[in-house]
């Protein structure tokens, strides 16, 4: 079974993430701005992108702790990763500007791969290496580099541009946080308790096809509407 408060807590993340993503295409696309503070076009994303980061780190922990299975896990970071380059696809035909090179599905499923193989260290010594990365993540993102092929890995090209940023630098270092976290919190036995069929959960058991689905659906009511 899967535990409730984290599908509960992924389904606020989604509730908020749509809500946002759906502001923002608003102003993209031209027809509206809610707001002009730095606040919610800077922190707020950082934010919904870490909460969703963090607990796939604890759902990675929980998974594991149920089936140790390495072509299960890589299998899963594999879809993610590929779903990913689906939307690089897509993007580099819509808006070959502002392309998706390694967004939050990139990230996730890298670190999905990366992750099972660091999974058996010690929470302390992972929270460590969380804090490590994310400081480096930080720094990084003071620099411009002349070269793109470490973008991935959080190394600014010069005049790079993106619709959807999360390089491994900081970002793994927040996944590892997760992985800690549920290594900490949750025993193998915590996936077995009962689950909670609130809207908010069912929204967090489906997170992925509904960051799939949103953009589109938002997209297409608005031809319906005359608005594009």
């Amino acid at each position: 079974m899967r535990l409730w408060e984290i599908d509960f807590a992924r389904g606020i993340a989604v509730i908020v993430m749509v809500l946002f993503n759906w502001s923002f295409a608003l102003y993209y696309l031209g027809v509206y701005t809610i707001t002009d503070s730095w606040v919610f076009w800077q922190i707020l994303p950082r934010l919904i992108g870490g909460s969703f980061i963090f607990i796939a780190g604890m759902s990675l922990w929980l998974s594991y702790s149920n089936n140790v299975s390495v072509k299960r896990h890589l299998s899963r970071g594999l879809k993610i990763f590929a779903i990913g380059l689906g939307i690089t696809a897509a993007t580099w035909l819509v808006f070959p500007r502002d392309v998706i090179v390694f967004g939050i599905l990139h990230m996730i499923g890298l670190s999905v791969i990366t992750g099972y193989f660091l999974i058996r260290i010690e929470a302390r010594m992972l929270a460590g290496a969380a804090v490590s990365l994310i400081a480096a993540g930080i720094i990084l993102q003071n620099y411009v580099f002349g070269f793109p092929y470490l973008v991935w890995l959080g190394f600014i090209p010069a005049g790079f541009r993106t619709l959807d940023y999360f390089p491994m630098l900081p970002w793994f270092g927040v996944f590892l946080a997760g992985i800690a976290f549920g290594k900490v919190f949750y025993t193998k036995n915590a996936a077995k308790t009962k689950q909670n069929l609130s809207p908010i959960t069912f929204a967090g058991r489906h997170s992925l096809a509904i960051y799939l689905a949103h953009q589109p659906l938002l997209i297409a009511a608005l031809f319906a509407m005359g608005l594009l």
